[in-house]
């Protein structure tokens, strides 16, 4: 009998973790679509303009906005068509090209940046705490 009170007790904590963290998540997709009606900008691009903090290739940033890279494409042709991103020979790999950002990239990243800390869903954690989460994160997520 212990042994399924305990089963249902993991249960209930799973079930109670998978919940707050689907809420989390809503947060911040709510977080994010606010910065990017603020700056006149999609979802997607905050997010693209948020991962490009170095010439990375189409693919690279498909995996760290977690899309297919078809999705990732597309969001790079508006950003380019706006002169904010360009795409250069990749140079260790000719058959691809580097996602590049341009002047005005770089500043309208920053600002995206700056948004995306002002009222953020993790601003009531500390550095520390913070840190934690990340942590936690990131064992969960190269776990599977």
């Amino acid at each position: 009998m212990a042994k399924q009170a305990d089963l249902t007790a993991d249960g209930e904590l799973d079930r109670d973790v998978c919940k707050l963290v689907h809420q989390f998540v809503q947060r911040l997709d709510v977080h994010v679509r606010r910065v990017a009606e603020e700056l006149g900008l999609t979802a997607t691009q905050v997010v693209a303009l948020r991962e490009l903090s170095e010439p990375i290739t189409a693919r690279e940033l498909a995996t760290r906005m977690s899309c297919e890279a078809s999705n990732a494409t597309f969001v790079l042709d508006r950003l380019e068509q706006q002169d904010l991103i360009q795409r250069r020979p990749h140079p260790t790999d000719r058959r691809a090209k580097q996602i590049v950002l341009t002047q005005a990239g770089q500043r309208l990243r920053v600002e995206v940046l700056q948004h995306l800390d002002t009222g953020s869903p993790l601003t009531p954690l500390t550095a520390d705490q913070q840190e934690s989460l990340r942590d936690l994160l990131r064992t969960l997520v190269e776990r599977h």
